[in-house]
């Protein structure tokens, strides 16, 4: 479905706010195919408003969450998909920067999705065996956008989500980020949820329209309780923007057609 290699690779040098040098950044410049739902384009005002309206909900989220896990109950639902558009939505906002990290170290997607390599990433950096700046990917047409891939874990993935380092990554993005994003494993499948979830300000779950399993999904929603911060249903086709028929919609988009108002109308009025 996804098309490997869409994103051109070029190394810049960063450099820290006080002057000294962190090493080389990777950057990529965005190619996303046409036919890809990634990265809502403007044009295609269905998908645009719907991760619009994500976006506002997130930004105006009582409990202010700055670490967000972006989960599902099980396989297929959409929460890749979801993490990548939200975060491109967000990154938007010139004055926010957005981070992606792909903490699924069982089951990485972000980086086949996005067409970059899967190593170095998370997994190296809490192993020690490179930095931080050194696995991180900055999106050249938007530098407020960073992503952190998976990586290639040499250890249990649980020991590295129940470690030291693994605290000390998640106070040092949230100091540096205004909001990260972090693919994680489905609920309760893994222990690794859960060991991640700790250090999170709450959950974003993911369900499937026509795809997720309902048992699954109260399981999943039992799980989380209190941290969890909505649900996002994918692939919905009943959402009222949707609904091109109506006059609202031609309204809102400033082309509404004179010759359907008199046809809404009266079908408004009729029911």
């Amino acid at each position: 479905m996804y098309a490997p290699n869409v994103l051109k690779i070029n190394p810049v040098e960063k450099t820290a706010r006080n002057g000294v040098s962190l090493g080389s950044r990777r950057t990529i410049s965005l190619r996303v195919a046409e036919d890809q739902p990634l990265l809502a384009k403007e044009e295609d005002h269905r998908s645009a408003e719907c991760y619009r309206a994500l976006r506002t909900r997130i930004l105006h989220h009582p409990k202010r969450p700055k670490t967000i896990i972006v989960s599902s109950p099980g396989v297929g639902d959409g929460k890749t998909l979801t993490t990548l558009n939200l975060a491109g939505m967000l990154a938007l906002k010139t004055e926010t920067r957005v981070l992606i990290v792909d903490a699924d170290l069982r089951r990485p997607a972000v980086h086949s999705r996005l067409g970059i390599a899967d190593t170095p990433g998370l997994a190296e950096v809490l192993e020690g065996s490179c930095r931080l700046d050194e696995a991180m990917v900055t999106v050249a047409e938007r530098p407020n956008f960073s992503i952190l891939p998976a990586g290639r874990p040499s250890t249990n993935p649980a020991e590295l989500f129940d470690s030291p380092s693994w605290r000390a990554l998640m106070a040092e993005l949230r100091n540096e980020f205004s909001y990260v994003l972090l693919d994680s494993p489905p609920v309760g499948i893994v222990t690794d949820f859960d060991l991640i979830a700790r250090d999170t300000d709450g959950v974003l779950m993911v369900l499937r329209q026509n795809h997720t399993a309902r048992s699954l999904c109260l399981d999943a929603l039992a799980h989380v309780k209190e941290r969890l911060l909505g649900c996002v249903v994918n692939n919905s086709i009943d959402w009222f923007l949707w609904r091109t028929s109506t006059p609202d919609y031609y309204y809102y988009q400033g082309n509404r057609p004179e010759s359907r108002a008199p046809k809404s109308k009266a079908r408004r009025g009729g029911a």
